[in-house]
């Protein structure tokens, strides 16, 4: 799914007020329009199906079949029995969130778990779990190259879907049941978030 931004664009050569002096935001050179700032990839899989889930995640992506290995029994497609003891029986689904990526200008500013928590909360029903391995997936940088500031970014990215709810399992997959607590405090939390983060925005583009 794409990410997008409303924005506002003042063309001063159609603006009736002498330029510079324009200050009314219904303006009728005020130009809205929707800008692609980013995308999200979702993934939801059937566990109760008849193709095995492990393997028609293998089918999928290398990253796909590393979080199906973690957490599937490969004979049944259905989750281990570890796994299955972390989780209510809330649904049989599987939503696995596989990539969040922002523009570089939006990165920094805590967008990433305010918007990856709306998709999650619109696609999560009929879910038992979702999971994500949070790392790094824009290599086309430079000032990562430096380990210390990999580790740093990776962490934060981390601690972002952390504060979502998302838990640990192993070997770098995150898991959140839909019926977590900390998902439902922190939904109203990072509303708010959102909405004071649009509300500067919006200021910014006028």
């Amino acid at each position: 799914m794409t990410i997008l931004h409303r924005r506002r664009t003042h063309d001063t050569a159609h603006c009736p007020a002498s330029p510079g002096v324009c200050v009314t935001p219904d303006c009728s050179a005020t130009v809205v329009g929707d800008v692609a700032v980013g995308s999200m990839t979702f993934f939801r899989v059937h566990l109760d199906q008849r193709m095995n889930a492990f393997w028609a995640m293998e089918q999928e992506t290398e990253e796909l079949y590393q979080t199906a290995h973690v957490i599937l029994d490969q004979q049944t497609g259905n989750f281990t029995d570890e796994v299955s003891e972390l989780l209510d029986y809330v649904g049989s689904a599987l939503l696995v969130m596989d990539r969040v990526t922002l523009d570089k200008q939006w990165r920094g500013h805590g967008f990433g778990p305010v918007l990856a928590m709306e998709a999650v909360l619109r696609l999560m029903p009929g879910c038992r779990a979702i999971a994500c391995s949070p790392g790094v997936t824009d290599v086309t940088g430079n000032r990562l190259r430096d380990q210390a500031e990999w580790d740093r970014v990776n962490a934060q990215i981390r601690r972002g879907w952390e504060r979502m709810g998302f838990r640990l399992y192993r070997d770098n997959v995150f898991l959140l049941s839909p019926t977590s607590q900390v998902l439902e405090e922190q939904r109203g939390v990072l509303r708010s978030q959102f909405a004071d983060l649009g509300a500067a925005c919006t200021a910014s583009d006028r």
